[in-house]
């Protein structure tokens, strides 16, 4: 079953984070995120199987900044599966719900850094190709990835995208 997080969920998907990364940064990211003015409850998803959470998704509010205009975004990080359930279709349902629900909140692109060869099977497309630019972190070029949620929105935008602050300095 896929929906929404709940607040009792939170200590399970913080296992589960912590399980999928071997990390302590993604589920602080998590935290970060939830008590930010970036958090859209709605965004933050988890399947769940018989009481147990076996995957999340969050996608959170971010901005492109082209010279003075500013447009509404979205980053999709993180995505975790329970590690002994990975490559059965978890992670792409969640994928696919959460791109679904932007197009309720008006967000025209979702973008992310994350595995080149994964993510294209979700219409996520190399961003730099049109346009955009990631300065606050330095990645390689295929892995800097955006997904036109609201069509002709890669027409039609273009410029740095800028992660909210939640990001900054998890480690």
């Amino acid at each position: 079953m896929i929906r929404t997080e709940e607040i009792q969920d939170y200590s399970q998907v913080e296992q589960l984070l912590k399980s999928a990364f071997k990390s302590e940064a993604e589920p602080r990211l998590v935290e970060r995120i939830r008590s930010s003015v970036i958090f859209i409850p709605e965004l933050s998803i988890v399947s769940e199987t018989d009481g147990h959470i076996t995957g999340h998704i969050m996608l959170s509010v971010a901005e492109v900044l082209d010279d003075d205009q500013s447009y509404r975004v979205a980053c999709l990080a993180p995505l975790a599966v329970e590690p002994t359930l990975q490559r059965k279709g978890i992670g792409g349902a969640l994928i696919r719900e959460a791109l679904n629900r932007c197009q309720q909140f008006n967000i025209p692109l979702v973008f992310l850094i994350g595995h080149p060869s994964y993510y294209p099977q979700f219409g996520f497309v190399k961003a730099g190709r049109y346009g955009f630019q990631l300065k606050q972190f330095e990645v390689p070029e295929e892995v800097f990835m955006v997904s036109e949620i609201e069509e002709g929105a890669l027409k039609s935008l273009k410029g740095e995208l800028r992660y909210s602050d939640a990001f900054l300095d998890l480690e």
